[in-house]
C-alpha cells in the first residue's frame, strides 16, 4: 500500500494544474458521498430498529387487548368464534375496569375444574349416577371433588343472560361446576366459554324430563323444605330446587346466607330457576363478600366483566352485530343508543314515552334541539359532525319519529343526526331462533355506543349498559299518561339491578333494610325503595 501511494504521489506531481484541480475536486465529492452513505446506513438501521421494536412490542400488547387484560384464555380457536377476540380489538373501546389479577387466576383455576368435571368425564358420570336413587341422606357419602349447579332457561334473553351470570359467580365462589340447560337456543346465541370442555347439560341428564315442571311448590326446592323443616344437617338431598324468581318467599331468596349456605353446600346437585340478577344479594353475606371485594375491586364492574368472559355471539350472531355496525355506527362521530320498553298490558307507542325520550335526550345534552324554521342554516364552512343514533324497541313508530324530526328540520347545532332501528317485531318472541338472535345483536350494538337511554327495569337494558362499560341515563317508568318529570335520571354506576331482591339482610342483619347493610349494596335509582345494586361511590 506504502509502494502504491508513493506512486501514486509521483503521477500526481507530473499532472498538469487543470487535471490536478479536477483529480481534486473528484477526489473530494467521493469523501463527501461516502460519509452521506455512511450516515444514511446508520440512520436507516436505526429507523429499522425502531421499527423493529415497535412490531414486537404491538405484537405483545395486541394478545393483553385481545385477551381483555387476561380475562379469557388464548385457548380457542379464533375462527370457531369470531367474537370472541375481535370485539375487543375491532369494535369495542377500551375498558376503563380492568380485572384484578385474582379474578383471572380464578378463571384459570374454574377453566380447570370444569374440564375434570365436565359432561363426558368418569367424574360427571359418577355424580349423576346418583341422581337415579331416592336416597334422601347424603350427608356422610362422598360423591368426588364435584359439585354442579344447573340454569334452566326461563324468561325473556335479557333475564337469561342476567341469570346466568349470577348462577356462574355463585359457582365461582363455591367451586361448583356450571352446566346450562340447552333445551332453548342458548347454542345457537352463544359459543361455548369454558376451553376443552362444553357448559351444555348432556340431554340425556337424569332429571331433564322433571325441571321443566320444578317449581316452589317442589317437595325439594330449598324454600319449602325450610318451611317444612325437612332439611338438616343430617338430612341432605342428592338435589335442590333454588327457586329465584319474582315471585319467591322469603326462605328461597336467603340461600346464599352464611346458615343456608352450611346445608346447601353439601347438596352435590343444585338446580336454578331465575329471572333476577341476585348478584348484589350475594354481598350480604360476609363470606362471600370478602371473596367477591379480592376478584371485584370495582364492584360495579361485576357484570361487565362476567360478561365480557362468558357472553361471546355465534358466528351467525357477530355477522348481524358487525354488518349493522359497519353500515350504521362505524362512520359516526359520535353514537348514541335509546333502548324503549314499554311495561303496560296494552303495549305500542305511546306519545307520552316519545315525548318522555325527547325530554330526556335533549334535558341532558344527548341529542340536540331541531331548528326553528327561519334558523334552518347549513354552516358549509367546517365539515359537520355525525352523529348516529341506534334504537332498539319492539315498536318502529318512536325510531320514525325520531327520524322524521331531524329529517324535516335540521339541528340547532348543525350536527347531522342519523337514525337507525335494526328490528321492530312488535311481538316479543322468546325461543324463537332468529328473535333470539337479533335481540341479542342489538343488545350488542347499544353496548358498543358511546353514550346510552335505557328502560327503567328492563333487563334488555340492564345487559346493554353494563356489557359496554356504561352508566346509563335510566328513563323513570311512567304511571299514567304523561310523561315524568324529571324523565330520566344519570346513573352512578353500570351494574345491572336485582329486581325484587330480599327485603332484609342475613344474619345479624336481619329485619335491616337490605338496602341499609352494607355501604355499596343500595336500592337502585330506577326503582325508588326497590331493587338492590352494585355501587363503588358511597
Amino acid at each position: 500500500m506504502y509502494h502504491l501511494f508513493q506512486i501514486s504521489s509521483e503521477v500526481f506531481r507530473t499532472l498538469g494544474m487543470k487535471m490536478k484541480i479536477l483529480l481534486t475536486l473528484i477526489f473530494s465529492g467521493l469523501l463527501i458521498w461516502s460519509v452521506v452513505l455512511v450516515s444514511f446506513s446508520n440512520d436507516f438501521n436505526n429507523q429499522l430498529l425502531v421499527a423493529t421494536t415497535t412490531n414486537v412490542s404491538n405484537e405483545t400488547e395486541t394478545p393483553r387487548d385481545k385477551l381483555i387484560g387476561g380475562l379469557l384464555t388464548a385457548d380457542f380457536d379464533e375462527d370457531s368464534c369470531l367474537s370472541r377476540y375481535q370485539q375487543s380489538l375491532l369494535y369495542r373501546k377500551a375498558s376503563p375496569y380492568k380485572p384484578s389479577e385474582y379474578l383471572v387466576s380464578k378463571l384459570r383455576s374454574y377453566e380447570k375444574l370444569h374440564k375434570r368435571c365436565g359432561p363426558g368425564t368418569d367424574a360427571y358420570k359418577k355424580a349423576t349416577e346418583i341422581l337415579g336413587h331416592d336416597d334422601e341422606n347424603f350427608a356422610s357419602k362422598s360423591v368426588g371433588e364435584c359439585r354442579y349447579i344447573v340454569w334452566v332457561a326461563v324468561y325473556g334473553l335479557g333475564n337469561r343472560i342476567l341469570t346466568l351470570a349470577s348462577v356462574f359467580l355463585y359457582a365461582l365462589l363455591t367451586e361448583r361446576v356450571v352446566l346450562v340447560d340447552q333445551s332453548k337456543d342458548i347454542s345457537d346465541l352463544f359459543c361455548e366459554p369454558f376451553p376443552g370442555t362444553s357448559w351444555l347439560l348432556p340431554l340425556e341428564f337424569p332429571l331433564m324430563k322433571q325441571i321443566d315442571g320444578y317449581n316452589k311448590g317442589y317437595s325439594r326446592c330449598y324454600g319449602t323444605m325450610l318451611n317444612n323443616q325437612a332439611i338438616n344437617s343430617t338430612l341432605i338431598p342428592p338435589h335442590l330446587y333454588l327457586h329465584i324468581l319474582h315471585d319467591s318467599r322469603d326462605n328461597d331468596k336467603m340461600f346464599f346466607c352464611q346458615k343456608d349456605q352450611s346445608l346447601v353446600d353439601k347438596v352435590p346437585w343444585l338446580i336454578v330457576k331465575a329471572n333476577v340478577y341476585f348478584v348484589p344479594s350475594l354481598w350480604l353475606n360476609p363470606t362471600f363478600q370478602t371473596e367477591l371485594m379480592k376478584l371485584f375491586p370495582q364492584k360495579e364492574a361485576v357484570f361487565h366483566h362476567l360478561a365480557r368472559y362468558l357472553f361471546h355471539p355465534t358466528n351467525q350472531v357477530w355477522g348481524l352485530i358487525t354488518r349493522s355496525y359497519n353500515a350504521y355506527l362505524s362512520r359516526a362521530d359520535e353514537t348514541l343508543g335509546i333502548q324503549i320498553r314499554i311495561f303496560s298490558n296494552r303495549a305500542g307507542y305511546f306519545q307520552h314515552v316519545m315525548d318522555q325520550v325527547v325530554a330526556c335526550t335533549r334535558r341532558e345534552n344527548l341529542l340536540p334541539e331541531p331548528a326553528a324554521q327561519e334558523e334552518s342554516k347549513v354552516n358549509i364552512s367546517r365539515s359537520q359532525k355525525l352523529k348516529a343514533v341506534l334504537v332498539t324497541s319492539l315498536y318502529p313508530e318512536y325510531s320514525e319519529t325520531l327520524k322524521n324530526m331531524y329529517w324535516e328540520r335540521p339541528s340547532s347545532t348543525g350536527e347531522i343526526i342519523e337514525v337507525y332501528q335494526p328490528s321492530g317485531e312488535r311481538v316479543q318472541q322468546t325461543d324463537k331462533k332468529l328473535h333470539d338472535q337479533k335481540a341479542l345483536a342489538e343488545m350488542y350494538l347499544l353496548s358498543l355506543t358511546d353514550n346510552i337511554v335505557t328502560s327503567a327495569r328492563s333487563t334488555f337494558g340492564y345487559v346493554a349498559h353494563s356489557l359496554g362499560g356504561l352508566k346509563p341515563w335510566l328513563l323513570y317508568q311512567p304511571t299514567g299518561p304523561t310523561a315524568p318529570d324529571p324523565p330520566c335520571i344519570r346513573s352512578t354506576s353500570m351494574d345491572p339491578c336485582h329486581l325484587t331482591p330480599p327485603s332484609h339482610g342475613c344474619e345479624p342483619e336481619w329485619g335491616t333494610d337490605s338496602g341499609k347493610v352494607v355501604p355499596f349494596v343500595r336500592h337502585c335509582e330506577d326503582r325508588g325503595n326497590d331493587g338492590l345494586k352494585l355501587f363503588d361511590e358511597l
